[in-house]
């Protein structure tokens, strides 16, 4: 994570982060191909919330919640206000506006904040001092919030980086407790909630997380019985709302910044599996918010601004209910050019009017919005609340796609040009969407400039995009959408094998026409192939490969042929055969963040013995490798790894003959753990 301030001048550091291969983009003046866009309005992602668009705000922050920020915060469609900021809620004291062994400025205090949060028009999210604090002073808070004040914050976090107080070796959040395990700040969260909810029932808790594939995820420590995100949900997941996690990705480069995006979908999948393993009776109910992040290289340039954009539309997409960037106003680092213009290392969305330690650098006139600030201002021309996030994808890894379908028909897509040096024209085409030839109203953010402008420039169909720009697309649909069937409700999957699944979902409600039937589609990129149709609300699926995820959405189909929205997307992921001629047992050992040691049990359970074996698996991600092994020959080729016996182990008695092997396992990103394995082509029980 950034430099953020404990003290007038102080710091926090970070630890972990995804450690992707960059892009190269193209020279200045090279020959670029044309740009293909795909979007796909059958496949539906999440319905974006009034809380989508999020930063933080901070007690040391001298300019929090002046009618001048209030005003600019509002302009760019900020829906979700943080408090006290960052690590200071760990030592932060509500009652007294304090904050021992930091800073605090005047006129910072909650009140204040409130006041902003009203003037925004937004809703605030704060952290209860777990690290110096008590549940009694929590509780204490809420009572005088929203009892006494009548204010109705409603999400409160218990805690902030409370993973970072020396468990796991690196030490930046305070924490005052003799244990500090991640057992024990589960309990603390069942503490914290209970008295919480006894002032007032109605708020929501959430419990800090780990991010997937960011440190300490997956190494356990401290006695506990396993790592941070499991001991925290097996514990405390019946008493939370809502689950919180912070993203810092970095990058060696603004290019290499600009690939952090890659493994959301992955990472909010693991996420969601995390869960549903260790809070399964709360799964369904759990939200996810993610209230820190900023991008690696070019804090107040274009790569802050097309970072912002892509990845607040990625986790929405997946359903994250607030992004909040880290800060309003942070002050001035190590000063840089970024593609042309100056970078002041500042990871606040707005200047701080603050110089560099020579007295002669200083950054522009206070309050002036850097890039992430445009950012999210585009963000706000192309995501507006009930919008539903649909499929969206680009043939060019410099250009990044998503779009959004509205409730008044048109569809919005968001293109970024991560390419500093170059245009790209884009071809822009629509499935399950009849586009109009209108001209499209265009939102755009160029590198540089110092407002987002809006035109009707090109059409739905074709752009031309400037070198590191922001451009959004309004699109508006031919002929009118009236009288459809509202969109199915949300599918759930039962009786999940390795080949089935039977999914159903509430029904729709007709429109102009009876309902016919309901069409079932499985997401496969921007494209959805068509599973199956039914007339009724329920439909088995079957043919389905093992060890296999699966989006899934329902569209429903009147008389006059006309259809709905997409249901919210379904995620089910297939496993092994209950019963079969082998058994494989696959054990992660010794995590220790980015690797891990990896036993595997062969068992040969059927009647004849088995001369010579072959165990192949696939990697769920592409973040994910085999680093050497023993007890056979190993090899990767992509994301198939292969193990031949050896000599010694080549023999499998029928009725349970078994061999163990083992390899040394890295990750870079998601580690989803293979679910499936192939005994020389027969699928074994796992």
């Amino acid at each position: 994570m950034p430099t953020r301030r404990l003290s007038a001048a102080a710091v926090t550091v970070c630890l972990g982060a995804f450690a992707l291969v960059g892009i190269d983009p193209p020279s200045a003046g090279a020959d670029v191909t044309p740009v293909t866009v795909t979007v796909n309005a059958k496949a539906g992602l999440a319905t974006v919330p009034a809380t989508a668009l999020g930063v933080n705000d901070a007690v040391w922050d001298t300019n929090l919640g002046s009618n001048q920020v209030s005003d600019l915060l509002k302009a760019a469609g900020v829906g979700t206000m943080r408090y006290p900021g960052g690590s200071y809620g760990d030592i932060y004291h509500w009652e007294t506006h304090t904050a021992p062994g930091g800073y605090v400025a005047p006129n910072t205090d909650f009140d204040t904040f409130i006041n902003s949060v009203h003037r925004v028009g937004a809703q605030a999210m704060i952290i209860a001092n777990y690290g110096t604090g008590t549940p009694e002073e929590a509780a204490g808070w809420v009572r005088s919030a929203n009892v006494v004040k009548g204010y109705g914050v409603k999400y409160w976090t218990i805690g902030n980086e409370n993973y970072g107080n020396g468990l796991y070796g690196a030490n930046w959040e305070a924490d005052n407790h003799a244990d500090k395990s991640a057992t024990a700040y589960a309990n603390g969260v069942v503490a914290f909630s209970d008295a919480m909810k006894a002032v007032d029932p109605t708020i929501k808790v959430g419990a800090v997380l780990t991010m997937p594939a960011n440190w300490p995820d997956g190494i356990t420590a401290g006695g506990d019985a396993g790592n941070w995100n499991k001991m925290v949900l097996s514990i405390a997941g019946s008493k939370i709302d809502f689950v919180d996690v912070h993203w810092y990705p970095g990058g060696s480069s603004a290019a290499d910044s600009l690939t952090k995006s890659a493994p959301i979908d992955d990472a909010l999948y693991l996420l969601r599996r995390q869960i549903a393993q260790y809070a399964p009776a709360s799964a369904s109910r759990l939200g996810i918010s993610l209230t820190e992040t900023n991008v690696g290289v070019g804090q107040t340039t274009q790569p802050g601004a097309l970072f912002l954009a892509d990845i607040y539309s990625g986790l929405l997409a997946n359903g994250v209910f607030t992004i909040n960037w880290w800060n309003v106003h942070n002050g001035i680092g190590n000063v840089s050019t970024v593609a042309g213009q100056t970078d002041y290392n500042d990871f606040g969305m707005l200047s701080s009017a603050t110089c560099a330690s020579d007295g002669v650098t200083c950054e522009p006139a206070l309050n002036t919005p850097f890039a992430p600030y445009y950012g999210l201002a585009t963000m706000k021309a192309f995501a507006h609340t009930g919008d539903q996030f649909i499929r969206a994808a680009s043939d060019q890894a410099l250009v990044t796609a998503h779009a959004v379908r509205r409730s008044n028909g048109d569809v919005a897509v968001l293109l970024i040009n991560k390419d500093p040096d170059n245009s790209y024209p884009v071809t822009i085409g629509y499935s399950g969407y009849s586009v109009s030839t209108a001209a499209p109203t265009v939102y755009s953010y160029v590198n540089g400039g110092t407002a987002v402008t809006t035109s009707t420039t090109g059409t739905a169909t074709s752009q031309t995009l400037p070198p590191y720009s922001l451009t959004v697309v309004v699109a508006h649909a031919s002929g009118s959408t009236a009288g459809a069937p509202s969109r199915p409700g949300q599918p759930t999957a039962s009786n999940v094998t390795d080949r089935n699944a039977t999914i159903s979902w509430p029904a729709a409600t007709a429109g102009s026409s009876p309902i016919a039937k309901y069409e079932v589609y499985r997401q496969n990129g921007a494209v959805s192939e068509q599973l199956g149709e039914t007339p009724g609300a329920s439909f088995t699926v079957g043919n389905l490969n093992p060890g296999s995820r699966y989006t899934v959405n329902v569209l429903a189909r009147d008389n006059a042929g006309k259809v709905s929205w997409a249901s919210p997307p379904l995620t089910i992921t297939t496993g092994a055969p209950a019963t079969s001629s082998c058994t494989v047992t696959f054990t992660d050992a010794n995590d220790w963040g980015n690797g891990y040691v990896a036993s595997i049990d062969i068992t040969n359970t059927g009647t004849a013995a088995i001369d010579g074996w072959t165990l192949t698996y696939t990697w769920p991600t592409v973040w994910q490798s085999m680093n050497g092994g023993w007890n056979g020959t190993w090899e990767q080729t992509g994301r198939n790894v292969r193990v031949t016996n050896a000599d010694f182990n080549a023999k499998l008695a029928a009725n349970g003959g078994t061999a163990n092997i083992g390899f040394v396992a890295g990750y870079n990103g998601p580690n989803i753990l293979p679910g499936v394995f192939t005994l020389n082509g027969t699928v074994c029980h796992t």
